[in-house]
Formats: structure tokens, sequence, C-alpha cells
């Protein structure tokens, strides 16, 4: 049986763990794109303060997944969001949007609404750096395609970018994740599918234009493509940080993967 002392410890511990953790709110957006409201959820550190401008970091979710997923499955983002002085927000993509926006489906337009509507938004709404220099984007799997995507067309947003498990090359994969009905079929469509495919987007980069971060499970089926866009960049000479771990398409990858993407993005914001 516990003595009173170690009750008001243990109590002390708990009460000092929730001061000192980040802030988690859900928000409602507007995409004039797509002429709807979209969720996001938004983590600020406890001690958000108005005189200071925080940097941001876009959380991108996988396939299936929504808003909800990253403080879900990653709760350690609260304390995260707390050490490090940084903003994270984690939009709805759709659950299998691709972060596109599509020429046959123009009510699915994410790439516009995230590197651009959504971005004004928050800028609008928090105490930001409003500037590429306080901008970073992660995501995974789905969220890891889509962090680079938009991260290359739109470098004059975000200075620094992250992948964690993404499908870096979609066209190995026709008849997966719906991809066909954003971009029609592979076989009517190859050349649409090979332009959206970031692996061959790599023409978009020059050297140290973008603080670039990709990490995958060796156990994924998206590591061969993974290593595919990391020899690449080296024969390119674009800097890049690449980190292989074990394991496959997994959360217990990404709950690690962040920690890394985060200390990354950090010493990119202090440089």
């Amino acid at each position: 049986m516990r003595s009173i002392r170690e009750v008001i410890l243990a109590l002390f511990l708990l009460i000092s763990t929730l001061t000192y953790a980040g802030k988690l709110e859900t928000v409602t957006t507007h995409s004039a794109a797509m002429n709807k409201d979209i969720k996001a959820m938004v983590i600020t550190p406890d001690a958000y303060d108005t005189s200071k401008e925080y940097p941001v970091v876009y959380l991108l979710h996988g396939h299936s997944g929504n808003y909800t997923e990253w403080p879900k499955r990653a709760p350690q983002l609260l304390e995260l969001a707390d050490t490090y002085q940084m903003i994270f927000v984690s939009p709805d993509g759709n659950y299998n949007s691709w972060y596109f926006d599509s020429e046959i489906k123009p009510e699915s337009q994410y790439e516009t609404y995230v590197a651009e509507e959504l971005v004004v938004w928050i800028d609008k709404t928090y105490n930001t750096i409003k500037d590429r220099t306080g901008r970073a984007i992660t995501g995974l799997s789905m969220g890891g395609h889509g962090a680079l995507y938009l991260a290359f067309k739109h470098q004059d947003v975000f200075g620094a970018v992250g992948s964690m498990s993404g499908g870096v090359d979609i066209t190995p994969f026709p008849n997966n994740w719906e991809i066909s009905e954003y971009l029609g079929t592979y076989a009517a469509h190859q050349e649409r599918w090979e332009a959206n495919s970031v692996i061959n987007m790599t023409s978009l980069l020059t050297p140290n234009a973008l603080q670039l971060i990709i990490s995958c499970g060796t156990a994924d089926f998206f590591y061969d493509a993974n290593v595919k866009l990391h020899n690449k960049l080296e024969y390119m000479n674009i800097p890049h940080r690449f980190l292989t771990t074990p394991g496959g398409h997994t959360w217990d990858v990404w709950r690690d993967a962040i920690k890394y993407h985060l200390l990354f993005f950090d010493a990119y914001f202090k440089p």
C-alpha cells in the first residue's frame, strides 16, 4: 500500500507533466477552392505567448486517416510542442486525396488548401513566423508523399520538409489507394501519374533550397522507392538527411521518426 508521501509525489509528478504539455484544439477552416469547411487540429506550446512568433510544423496524415490521427496516435506531440516551442497543425486530407489538386475531381483541391488557404488561415489566427523560414511540413505514407509534393512545388511557402515512409513513387501502384480517382487510370494517363510522383519532381530542387529529411523502415513496402529517391538526390548533389530504421509501415516507426524530424526542423528554425 502506498504511503501518503508516495501518493503526494505521484500527484505532483502528474500535475507537473500536465502543466508543461502543449494545448490541443480542433479548429474549423474554410477552403474557397473546394467551397467547404475543413477541420484541423492545432497544438500550441503550454506557455503560448501572443507577443512571440512561433515556427509551425504541418503534419499530414496517411491514407484512410484524418486530422485527428497525429495527435491521437502520437500524444508525445503535446510535450514536444512545449519542448521545441513550435506550433503543430494537423489538417484533414479527406482520407485519400493524396494532397493533389485533382484535374478530374474539382471537389478535391488539397494542394491549394494545405499550401495556400490553410497556411494563410494559420498565420492570421496564431502568432507565427510568417515566412518560409518558420514553416516546415512532414507526414507519413500518403502524407509523406504529400509533404514532399507540396514543399517541392511551394518552396516559397515551406523552408523545410520531411517524409516518413512516404509513397514517393506512385506509378507501381495503379490499382491501389484510390489514386486513379484523382489522376485517372494509369493506362490512360501515364504521363499524369509520372508527373505527380515525387521521385520525378526532383528537377524542381536546387542544392540547399529546401532542408530535407527522409526516413523509412527497412521492412516497409515503400522502402525501395525511398532508397531510389535518396540515391537520386545524392546523384543530383541535393543535401538531405536519409534515415532508415528496422520496422515496417507502422505507427511504432512513425512515433520514433517524428522525434528526429522535429529535431531536424528545430535546427533549421534556429540556425
